[in-house]
């Protein structure tokens, strides 16, 4: 299952990543990243299992959530200096897309959220309510 497949690339490239952060992060920023990237294959496996469809879309749907956690462990992990994530933000935004054509073919469902991201330059010093404006223009947009 190509989904799968491309999650299980993206695990195996967050773990070197992460394993370069201060010693300090080993068991804060750079377990969680680990975590919630062993989660995304791991929900996609459990959903390819289930029979149903409302139970197959509510593990591709933990799946994403994992994903969009592991994103935002990348992002700060930028912000704080620890390394060039462009690489690996890539390769979240094709497994975010073949998460969601996999969950709309096999589950009938859509997943809640789509290629969330934070636009390069405004994770530092904005506010909430700007963000939450800034996301919803980009998302209106395309």
């Amino acid at each position: 299952m190509l989904v799968w497949q491309k999650a299980h690339r993206f695990v195996l490239a967050v773990y070197p990543f992460t394993g370069n952060f201060p010693r300090r992060e080993t068991f804060g920023l750079a377990l969680q990243a680990r975590r919630s990237g062993v989660s995304i294959a791991a929900n996609i496996a459990a959903g390819f299992a289930r029979r149903s469809q409302p139970e197959k879309a509510r593990f591709l749907n933990i799946a994403e959530g994992s994903l969009e956690e592991c994103r935002y462990y990348l992002i700060l992990a930028q912000d704080l200096g620890y390394g060039d994530t462009r690489e690996r933000m890539s390769s979240a935004d094709e497994v975010s897309r073949l998460l969601n054509a996999y969950a709309r073919t096999h589950s009938g469902f859509w997943l809640l959220t789509s290629c969330f991201c934070i636009p390069q330059g405004i994770s530092r010093g904005v506010s909430d309510v700007k963000l939450m404006y800034l996301l919803n223009e980009r998302n209106q947009l395309g």
